[in-house]
């Protein structure tokens, strides 16, 4: 009886973690062999000219730089706090003796045991604790860069416009990580209500963030549909 009463557990939960995770290995592969094939890797291309640009005219655009810096360290510490109050919540929940956290049985599919229920709640609270220490890291990072960026040009420092370009990636590639782990945890919140409902939750989330992480009509050539019809009207003219 234990196992029909949860073998929806066994095998839906970790079949959508597999889908995210092979997703994502999938990305990162892109990322590294085709980067501008992606949104990630465009931004990224686009962030170290940005980074150039600052530093080669800083008189002029100091501010715009701080203010840049200032929006995305904005966005990571709105994330942080989410991600905190979130684990607070669930800490008190999992430590409380409130029948919120048992869930309804007659509307629920899957196990609903003692130990099944605090592994739902120990699961989540793992992944938003993660995700609120990668979101950190990232403000630390964007923070430094923040400083950097307006330091005086000088042949013989080590702060180089490489130097503040591989700080910056590092922060956003902590904030692309702690956003990716946040998205985790939201299908993983249905699993309270069964493992069905987090399930299609991953299979819908995936198609989402596929639309958002790579450029469409992309070529190998590194040319999106619109830049080749582009260029095949110059020349035609």
């Amino acid at each position: 009886m234990e196992w029909k009463s949860c073998y929806l557990d066994i095998v839906l939960v970790p079949l959508s973690l597999a889908m995210s995770l092979a997703y994502h290995c999938w990305l990162w592969h892109k990322v590294r062999t085709q980067p501008l094939s992606t949104i990630i890797g465009t931004n990224a291309s686009g962030r170290r000219f940005w980074v150039a640009a600052m530093m080669k005219d800083n008189e002029k655009k100091n501010i715009l730089a701080v203010q840049t810096l200032r929006n995305s360290i904005m966005g990571s510490t709105l994330m942080a706090t989410t991600c905190i109050l979130l684990s607070a919540g669930l800490a008190a929940v999992i430590s409380s003796t409130y029948s919120v956290k048992r869930p309804i049985n007659d509307s629920v599919f899957g196990a609903h045991g003692e130990l099944m229920v605090a592994l739902k709640y120990v699961t989540i609270l793992c992944i938003f604790l993660f995700s609120f220490f990668c979101h950190s890291l990232s403000i630390r990072f964007i923070n430094q860069v923040n400083i950097l960026i307006n330091c005086p040009q000088d042949p013989a420092s080590v702060v180089t416009p490489e130097y503040i370009s591989e700080l910056l990636e590092k922060g956003f590639v902590l904030n692309t990580v702690g956003n990716r782990l946040f998205y985790t945890a939201l299908p993983l919140l249905l699993w309270i209500f069964g493992p069905l409902l987090a399930f299609l939750c991953s299979f819908t989330v995936i198609p989402v963030l596929y639309n958002l992480d790579f450029v469409l009509g992309f070529n190998k050539q590194g040319k999106t549909e619109h830049q080749i019809n582009t260029c095949g009207d110059c020349e035609s003219q």
